[in-house]
Parts: structure tokens; C-alpha cells; sequence
């Protein structure tokens, strides 16, 4: 516990995360800018993360990438790049304590079982990315859950939404555009914290990291506006200091669209050998 108080909240401290699953487009060169600012503004300083723990997608060539990237558009940042395939330990020791507060709980449904469990409810509310998990799962009793772990069946481990929200109580985070924001702790039902086929998830792992860094300011892009109710949850239940947010608007090219990996967004590789300075790359990303 003594690990996450280590740094007093006493300048502003951001961070650029992204994962390195493909080369950054303009959508990112906007919110690596949007958090340098920041800290350049406040007199802070400014980290660099590099999300990884999707083995399955994240490739080494795309870490050099990005890294090449951010060095060629002029942005430094301080201390060593953390990255997070390199502290797993400090997900199961979170998940551990998680355990102990009695908030999670074993998931043995696969994504076929979920959606039948959907279609039989009938209707089902809708968080973030679609359908929210039904609890299938939550109802099983602590020796039938053991029963099928011991048989090799194969699980995720889902916050329990309900009982978090009971311990945790009202609670809300403060965004610099957007004031005091009350807390839904059930919006987003019980997520995974840990995958199946990796010991944590991004909510979990992102917690975790923003506390062990010392960030101050978490920005990211609006979209993610709903995962922070989830977050200051876990910063409650994990005892972590409570950062302030800046969600900021998402670049949208000429079609309307927002920058994405999945969008095949323009590169800021492809703009470099197209002949674009960093400066204008700069400037097309608002920087």
C-alpha cells in the first residue's frame, strides 16, 4: 500500500499510453500533444506508457514505431517509457487485494454463452461497448466455482458491480472541461479485471499504473469518458489516489469520421514519407 502513496500529488504529472497494435495516426499525435501541454502549461511533466499486455495484437515493431513516431514530431518526455507487460506482479498483487474485499469473482462464460444468456432476458442495457454482461456467473456458489476450476475450466474474473458499489459509496471524479462528475458505479456492469488468456485487463492495469506513475492528470479522448466510472471505483476499492481528468474531443478527419486504427486512419508514417514536415503534422493535429 505504501507503494501507490509514494509520490505527494504536489505538481501535474500526465501521460501518453498508447498500445502498440499498429502505427499512430493524427488521433494520437492530438493526444499526445493534448497531455504535453498540459504538463508543459502547469510546469509539470509529461510520461510516455506503453500498453501491451495483448500479447495477441501487441508487436514489438509497432513499440519501436511509436517510438520513432513521437521522437520525429518533436515531443520529449520524462523518466524511463513503463511498460506494462513488465509489471504483471503489480496486477495480481491489485487483484489479490480485490479478491479480499470480496468484489470479483470468477467468469466461466465464453462470448456464445454470454449472447445466449442475452437473447433469453430478452433485452439487455447497453454500456459502453455494446450489451452489458448479464451475471451469469455471479449467482455460483464458492464450492461450485471451485469445482470447475479444478476441472480445468477456463475463467476471466469480473468485478462484482454491485458489491463494490455497497462498499464504495456516492462517489464522483473532477474533469477540467467538464466540472464534478457523479459516479455510476453499475453502468458499465461487471467487467473484466482479468482476461481468460491475460492476468489483468486495461481497467485494471490502467488503475494500477496511473497510481504506481504518480500521474496527476489522466487525459484521454472522450470515448473513454464512461470507463472512468469504473475507474474511480477502483481507485476507492484499491485505497489510490484520486487524480483529476481531461477528456478531450475527438480529431475527426474530413468524412467525419474520428481517427482509428480500425478506420485505417492516415499514418503519421504514411504523412512522413508523403514529404510532410513535423510542423504540419503538428499543425494537422491541432498541436
Amino acid at each position: 500500500k505504501a507503494a501507490y502513496r509514494a509520490r505527494e500529488m504536489t505538481e501535474t504529472v500526465t501521460r501518453f499510453a498508447p498500445s502498440p497494435t499498429g502505427r499512430l495516426h493524427l488521433g494520437h499525435a492530438y493526444s499526445a500533444f493534448f497531455a504535453a501541454e498540459i504538463a508543459r502549461r502547469d510546469g509539470g511533466r509529461f510520461l510516455l506508457r506503453i500498453e501491451d499486455i495483448d500479447r495477441t495484437r501487441c508487436r514489438p515493431e509497432f513499440e519501436v514505431a511509436i517510438l520513432e513516431d513521437l521522437a520525429w514530431l518533436g515531443l520529449e518526455w520524462d523518466t524511463s517509457v513503463r511498460r506494462q507487460s513488465d509489471h504483471m506482479a503489480d496486477y495480481r498483487e491489485a487483484l489479490d487485494r480485490l479478491r479480499n474485499r470480496g468484489v470479483v469473482y470468477p467468469c466461466f462464460c465464453t462470448r456464445r454463452d454470454i449472447q445466449r444468456e442475452i437473447a433469453r432476458a430478452g433485452a439487455a442495457p447497453h454500456g459502453q461497448e455494446g450489451q452489458l454482461y448479464p451475471g451469469t456467473c455471479r449467482p455460483l456458489s464458492d464450492s461450485e466455482r471451485e469445482v470447475r476450476i479444478a476441472a480445468g475450466d477456463a475463467s476471466a474474473l469480473r468485478l462484482d458491480a454491485g458489491r463494490a458499489a455497497a462498499l464504495c459509496g456516492p462517489l464522483s471524479f473532477d474533469d477540467r472541461e467538464r466540472g464534478r462528475i457523479t459516479v455510476d458505479p453499475v453502468r458499465e456492469g461487471d467487467v473484466v479485471l482479468a482476461r481468460k488468456d491475460i492476468a489483468t485487463s486495461y481497467h485494471l492495469a490502467v488503475v494500477v499504473d496511473d497510481a504506481l506513475q504518480g500521474v496527476t492528470c489522466v487525459t484521454r479522448g472522450e470515448d473513454l469518458l464512461e470507463a472512468t466510472h469504473i475507474h474511480r471505483v477502483l481507485q476507492h476499492l484499491l485505497d489510490l489516489p484520486l487524480p483529476e481528468y481531461a477528456h478531450h474531443s475527438l480529431l475527426v478527419g474530413a468524412d467525419g469520421k474520428r481517427f482509428a486504427k480500425r478506420n485505417k486512419a492516415k499514418t503519421i508514417a504514411a504523412l512522413r514519407e508523403e514529404g510532410y514536415s513535423p510542423a504540419e503534422v503538428r499543425e494537422m493535429a491541432g498541436a
